[in-house]
């Protein structure tokens, strides 16, 4: 699978010059992001591409070649897949359209293609597909990019992996990411999944370096093989599905030839297998900082600070809302606050009005952290004063001290929002229902965790035991 991200050599079949050519925006990426491997261009003519070598066919490049990424009409890829496999590619991305997806002629052509990944033996990712991207190596074969178009989260490497059944859900979480706090680690464009599914890159980015997996599915052709994939690794799953609805699911079947599941199921198979399903598209690229800033939160009690009072009567609403409970403080706890200032509120939500002194905000950030009552924040603070970022950037690293995270909320409009996110590096959300949300999806995954360790210990103390009973009868 490595290959596919990190291939010592590309030929890009279909690249040439001819005006608009998808292909050729490929090599013109490449080349762009000096990537270290090789990269030819396979054309009629045979002509070089953007600094890369032409040939008419893969049969006539003297190297080996690790991966082969096609982009031209349907009707012609059957061929050049034999043609990859005659040559010894192994793995081959297909980015073209025109097979299950369109119906007809379509399925003949997939079938046909299919046969010979059989007879080769090669892996293929797609069709229909925009294909992978590693921001480690400058690897990228996602094709129309302009380089001087895109963002930055193309080329600022992060932790954050996703697999994606649209090219152009990726490029919205791409784009995204330009200012925020985390980024993205490797994208992978699954199309059609006539071969390597959800499931495989759930296994592989399991393995690398990734700290979170998202997700977007149109349908699951195997469930149980999705399920397996997904209790075996402890980093989260967060997935966003189409196809609530019949309508949703008609649309997805002409997108990439897969009938969108019956959701029911799907919700089922998510709280089994410990994915955090996802209510919106933007959390995608909104929920991992949660996970790579923060750490889980084990309990579900909260306690709200903020210096507006309104805010703390709104928080408190979302919490309650989203399964999370407003925490109740001792007396203990509360006459440490009181002690800090001229409160306007000792309980839960803490109200600080308009406190202005950094100290005091680390002194409350403090008392609620280390608080056994208290198992997170959601600190809804204005900053209107510079001593309220300075304490901001504080409570972050107190976070991880404690082993208690706070989802941030700022109470400012959306440019100052990301403004102040993007030069500070801190991990602001962007609403209270984002922030309050934030903390839900930790909470899930810490439970999944551990229902993951107890399916763990459960199934190799049954196998621990069949083996003692094995021995035991001689066997």
């Amino acid at each position: 699978m490595e290959t596919f991200f990190n291939p010592s050599s590309v030929a890009v079949i279909g690249a040439s010059n001819t005006f608009l050519n998808l292909a050729a925006t490929i090599c013109n990426l490449l080349k762009h992001n000096n990537y270290h491997g090789r990269v030819y261009a396979v054309n009629r003519k045979g002509e070089a591409v953007h600094g890369c070598p032409g040939y008419t066919s893969v049969l006539d490049i003297p190297d080996t070649v690790d991966l082969a990424v096609i982009l031209l009409s349907a009707q012609h890829v059957p061929q050049i897949v034999r043609d990859c496999g005659e040559k010894g590619i192994k793995n081959i991305i297909i980015e073209s359209a025109g097979f299950s997806e369109a119906g007809g002629d379509g399925h003949r052509l997939q079938a046909e293609m299919e046969g010979y990944l059989t007879r080769y033996g090669m892996r293929l990712l797609g069709p229909n597909c925009l294909g992978t991207l590693n921001t480690h190596n400058g690897f990228c074969c996602f094709y129309g990019f302009i380089p001087e178009k895109y963002g930055e989260g193309f080329v600022a490497p992060g932790t954050i992996s996703y697999i994606i059944q649209s090219g152009g859900i990726g490029v919205l979480v791409l784009d995204s990411f330009t200012r925020d706090v985390c980024k993205v680690n490797k994208m992978v464009s699954i199309g059609n999944k006539s071969d390597i599914d959800e499931a495989d890159l759930i296994e592989y980015f399991d393995s690398d370096n990734t700290e979170v997996i998202g997700m977007y599915l149109e349908n699951v052709r195997n469930g149980s093989k999705l399920m397996d994939a997904a209790m075996k690794t402890r980093k989260p799953i967060l997935a966003f599905k189409v196809g609530r609805t019949s309508e949703g699911s008609k649309a997805a079947m002409s997108h990439t030839a897969g009938m969108a599941n019956n959701d029911v199921i799907f919700e089922s198979a998510c709280r089994q297998a410990g994915i955090i399903r996802l209510k919106s598209i933007s959390e995608l690229h909104s929920m991992p900082k949660i996970f790579t800033t923060m750490p889980l939160l084990r309990g579900n009690r909260i306690a709200v600070v903020t210096n507006s009072g309104a805010f703390g009567g709104i928080a408190a609403d979302l919490l309650v809302e989203a399964g999370l409970e407003m925490a109740v403080l001792s007396e203990e706890t509360q006459a440490k606050l009181a002690k800090t200032g001229q409160l306007f509120n000792a309980k839960n939500p803490v109200d600080l009005g308009p406190a202005m002194a950094k100290q005091m905000f680390l002194d409350i950030f403090e008392i609620l952290l280390s608080a056994d009552e208290v198992d997170g924040l959601l600190p809804v603070p204005n900053v209107w004063q510079d001593v309220v970022l300075e304490a901001i950037i504080e409570l972050v690293k107190m976070c991880r001290h404690y082993e208690k995270p706070a989802a941030l909320y700022i109470p400012n409009a959306i440019e100052k929002i990301l403004h102040i996110r993007s030069k500070y590096q801190i991990p602001v959300f962007e609403s209270p229902e984002e922030a309050t949300r934030a903390l839900a999806v930790s909470h899930q995954q810490h439970n999944y965790l551990l229902k993951k360790e107890r399916h763990a210990y459960e199934r190799n103390n049954i196998k621990g035991n069949g083996k003692e009973a094995e021995s035991a009868v001689g066997v």
